[in-house]
């Protein structure tokens, strides 16, 4: 049991992230202060962290990780790829057209494919809708695509 240095409530151990720097290994604030203090701070302070996000990403080794998340997401299954490049191509061609989000009219709307065998079948979704649209999904049972073998 440990004390929470921010609401001063008791709480087991297991209620408070691990930190190799502190004396019984684990942080002074419980999880629920951790996290509103991180989200409090990160709105405080957006333009700071957004700054600091991009410059992040974009050092080496964050890009050699994209990278080899993107060799294996194509390995997957080649059907998302195919779709994607599909959608893209009809974007260019003028034979597809980009729209907003169809569910809460955000301008910054991606492709989602419910399914990869019809491949210019999309919903446009920003990505706080596409998240959402992958758990409904994943609640249904529904499998978007097989892993390859």
């Amino acid at each position: 049991m440990k004390q929470c240095i921010a609401c001063d409530e008791v709480k087991p151990l297991s209620e408070y992230y691990r930190h190799s720097m502190m004396r019984d290994g684990h942080l002074g604030k419980c999880k629920e202060c951790t996290k509103s203090y991180v989200r409090t701070h990160r709105a405080a302070n957006i333009d700071r962290i957004r700054e600091y996000d991009r410059a992040r990403g974009k050092s080496p080794l964050r890009i050699a990780n994209a990278v080899e998340v993107t060799r294996k997401w194509r390995a997957k299954d080649n059907r998302l790829s195919s779709a994607h490049r599909a959608v893209s191509e009809a974007i260019s061609k003028g034979k597809m057209k980009r729209l907003p989000c169809e569910r809460c009219a955000n301008p910054k709307a991606v492709a989602h494919h419910d399914d990869y065998n019809k491949p210019l079948d999309v919903m446009w979704l920003c990505q706080p809708c596409h998240k959402q649209r992958h758990k409904e999904l994943r609640s249904e049972g529904v499998v978007l695509y097989e892993a390859a073998e």
